[in-house]
């Protein structure tokens, strides 16, 4: 197991891939972000993405899917998450992208008031196939202490 004691600023790992198809782009965009591009290469075709595009709240979840099966291999001992600074779509997430993960440790932190607990800001960056950055933002977790249950 991983725990809060185990992170370092400037810690880096690189990890994920996840296939983005074009039936999971317009299923999600039916679901949540209706918006025509998410849901015809026609109505993309009139717009600057020039085809389908994923939701920008989509690749944050195909970011999610990456960063949990992550920590499972790892055992990092999560406790959740407070929350996501400086959220960028930086380019659009087309069906065939590849996309993975680079992270980056910027903080850890005891927790003062929990003891068990304490919070790791880390910068995730989403790369697709051809190394672009595709989102990046900052991570707030909540992660287990050695010792503190």
């Amino acid at each position: 197991m991983r725990y809060l004691e185990d992170m370092e600023v400037g810690q880096r790992e690189s990890f994920g891939s996840y296939s983005v198809t074009a039936e999971e782009v317009a299923e999600f965009a039916r679901k949540y972000d209706p918006q025509p591009f998410h849901l015809s290469d026609e109505a993309a075709a009139k717009t600057h993405f020039g085809r389908i595009a994923a939701s920008g709240w989509h690749s944050c979840a195909m970011m999610m899917a990456m960063l949990v099966a992550h920590f499972e291999k790892v055992q990092l001992a999560s406790h959740g998450a407070a929350g996501v600074d400086e959220l960028r779509w930086l380019r659009p997430v087309y069906p065939g992208d590849t996309l993975r993960c680079e992270s980056e440790v910027v903080e850890v932190r005891p927790s003062r008031s929990r003891p068990e607990i304490g919070t790791l800001r880390t910068l995730v960056t989403v790369l697709n196939q051809e190394d672009v950055a595709v989102l990046r933002c900052i991570t707030i977790a909540l992660i287990g202490r050695r010792g503190e249950g």
